[in-house]
């Protein structure tokens, strides 16, 4: 369990909600496009956050159990779940790394924006391989880094002061590599970037973290900033953020 991580989100569960990176429809689209759902199917959110995910999955299954360390998310999902008279989504508390559901129970499997908090990521893959049906999909969308060493540990600096329960962004390569060990066949990985406001590290930060944040980007030469894609754009800057999508289709163990 990422205690750092319940903590800092108990405390932004709100913002989670009205996130527009979390709301992002073109993302939630090509999620559902990935998981390929039938109205017969079970599916398993991981990390649901507020719920975005579950509810963009929840129109196309029979039935979504959306899962969290954090009550507090999951009350904002409650709501959420109440507002818009979703009577298919069923919310739990649940760690990633001990599931507690039996072996092959769901047809589809998602993660968002969530990987990268996972303290142990090849625990968390094989507990998600293990509560999915042989032959089925696990999709993962998540924050991430390209094959490059500066940009990689410049990412990962920046989100660490961002939030202090990040664990790692991942390259696609990487990623490639996790899936073959925890069993997976990785049937796509696609990376993807939005160029976003510096703000968007900055907000809800504490001052000390925001001003080291501020001093990282003040730091970079002329072909860091062009390779990360800082600019500034009436008169706040802006960064590269990077992200992969993933799906996973279970082997035969």
């Amino acid at each position: 369990m990422n205690s750092t991580a319940q903590h800092v989100f108990g405390q932004r569960a709100a913002f989670y909600t009205t996130s527009a990176a979390h709301r992002d429809k073109a993302v939630l689209d090509r999620i559902i496009e990935l998981a390929q759902p039938r109205p017969d199917m079970i599916a398993l959110d991981v990390a649901t956050g507020t719920g975005h995910t579950a509810f963009a999955l929840a129109p196309h299954v029979r039935h979504v159990i959306a899962t969290d360390l954090t009550p507090e998310m999951l009350a904002e999902g409650e709501r959420l779940r109440a507002e818009y008279a979703m009577r298919n989504i069923e919310f739990r508390i649940a760690d990633v790394h001990a599931l507690p559901f039996e072996d092959e129970t769901f047809d589809i499997v998602t993660c968002r924006r969530a990987a990268h908090h996972f303290i142990g990521i090849a625990k968390a893959l094989h507990e998600m391989w293990r509560v999915l049906k042989v032959g089925r999909r696990l999709v993962v969308d998540d924050r991430s880094v390209p094959e490059d060493d500066f940009i990689d540990a410049t990412m990962n600096r920046l989100d660490g002061l961002h939030d202090h329960s990040h664990v790692r962004q991942y390259r696609p390569s990487e990623w490639a590599w996790m899936l073959a060990e925890s069993g997976f066949e990785a049937e796509a990985i696609e990376p993807y970037t939005r160029h976003r406001p510096l703000s968007s590290l900055t907000e809800n930060v504490e001052p000390e973290d925001v001003a080291k944040i501020h001093a990282v980007i003040a730091s970079l030469n002329e072909a860091q900033r062009a390779a990360m894609s800082v600019v500034e754009k009436d008169g706040e800057g802006y960064t590269n953020h990077w992200y992969v999508l993933l799906v996973g289709v279970k082997r035969e163990s």
